[in-house]
């Protein structure tokens, strides 16, 4: 039987209302060669945490759809460990918020933490699309989670602050934490607040 935690984290992705505008996209976006690695990509996390790391390889992170984003994610579930910390970057954040709300979660969520996480399509030149809109009533979500983080940065250019307080609007018991920077869209090289309370939730186990 499986039982050391496991984090399991879902990176972010993006969405589009139709084919044209994912084109456009596709058309003018930005190309480099260049290695700017981040905390969320390379083995950041594997090496900072004394525990396994699992990365949910989700479908079409370019043109991403919820419901192949849940399909996906069910078919990771029955593979991990009895005991689980999720971890969800923006649009990651989103589905995870929007999946627990909706559904139990088999396992014991020790905790999630969903960071830069985008509550409705008031977005900084982006869309919420794909089925991705998040249930209203988010009590769901905090059942399912031994403890919930929400993270935010007031220098965020794709999900602004505000989507801070729509969160504390519906949650009655999570932890919101706003960082005065973290390099936009959370693009710093280490995260070490968030392998910090991470490391503490593994040690209580």
């Amino acid at each position: 039987m499986k039982s050391e935690i496991q984090v399991v984290f879902i990176d972010g992705g993006m969405t589009f209302r139709d084919r044209k505008d994912y084109l456009d996209f596709l058309e003018n976006r930005e190309i480099t060669v260049e290695d700017e690695e981040t905390w969320n990509e390379g083995s950041y996390l594997e090496d900072s945490l004394e525990t396994e790391v699992v990365k949910v390889e989700m479908p079409c992170r370019d043109n991403a759809r919820y419901d192949e984003w849940e399909i996906t994610f069910e078919k990771y579930i029955p593979l991990l460990s009895d005991q689980v910390i999720l971890v969800g970057l923006s649009l990651g954040g989103t589905f995870l918020a929007k999946y627990l709300s909706e559904n139990s979660f088999p396992k014991e969520l020790v905790s999630a933490y969903l960071i830069g996480t985008p509550y409705d399509d008031d977005l900084i030149g982006e869309e919420l699309a794909g089925g991705f809109n998040v249930d209203p009533d988010l009590s769901g979500l905090e059942q399912n989670c031994g403890n919930l983080t929400l993270m935010f940065s007031e220098d965020d250019d794709v999900v602004p602050v505000r989507h801070a307080d729509k969160y504390r609007q519906k949650l009655s018991d999570a932890e919101i934490i706003t960082y005065e920077s973290k390099e936009g869209h959370f693009q710093v090289a280490k995260f070490p607040e968030l392998v910090e309370k991470i490391y503490k939730e593994v040690e209580k186990q």
